[in-house]
């Protein structure tokens, strides 16, 4: 199962190096990270999608918690969550794609952000799974290059990330 895992660590050099560490010393594989500072320059977020069994997402939060640098920590998916991912792909556009993928950005809610007589560049922002279901749409024999942000995400409602 996928678990999203968010994180408030202190903003000093080589934490998220300590983090990965801890993944890798276990042989546990992380999906996507995503890194960056709060409105306290002292802390950043870290937010981690993993796969895992219960059993081992709860020794993943036993470890991290570990660390000195961790904050605080919540696991997204143990609640109602808001996920966000942003992508950009580059789709050759011959033939019939040249009017097939306006309709397919248009249909996925993304934006054409560069054209040129041979290739579109689209910028799609959505859940994981949305983001695949528009590769798949558009087809593997017609991708050029495709660049990931990885998940973001934080609780829904009250529930908050924070000091």
């Amino acid at each position: 199962m996928r678990h999203i895992i968010s994180i408030l660590v202190e903003n000093e050099a080589g934490e998220l190096s300590r983090i990965s560490g801890l993944f890798s010393a276990r042989g546990y594989n992380i999906d996507s990270l995503t890194v960056a500072p709060t409105y306290d320059p002292s802390l950043s977020r870290l937010t981690m999608a993993t796969y895992g069994s219960e059993d081992i997402i709860e020794q993943i939060v036993k470890q991290l918690h570990k660390l000195i640098c961790v904050v605080k920590l919540s696991v997204l998916t143990d609640h109602a969550y808001i996920e966000r991912e942003l992508m950009l792909v580059k789709i050759a556009t011959t033939g019939e794609m040249r009017s097939e993928v306006p309709r397919l950005a248009e249909i996925f809610r993304g934006r054409i952000v560069d054209v040129t007589p041979r290739s579109f560049v689209v910028e799609l922002v959505g859940c994981s799974e949305k983001l695949d279901a528009f590769l798949e749409a558009v087809g593997t024999r017609h991708l050029l290059e495709i660049a990931r942000t990885g998940v973001t995400g934080m609780s829904r409602g009250e529930t908050r990330l924070s000091l």
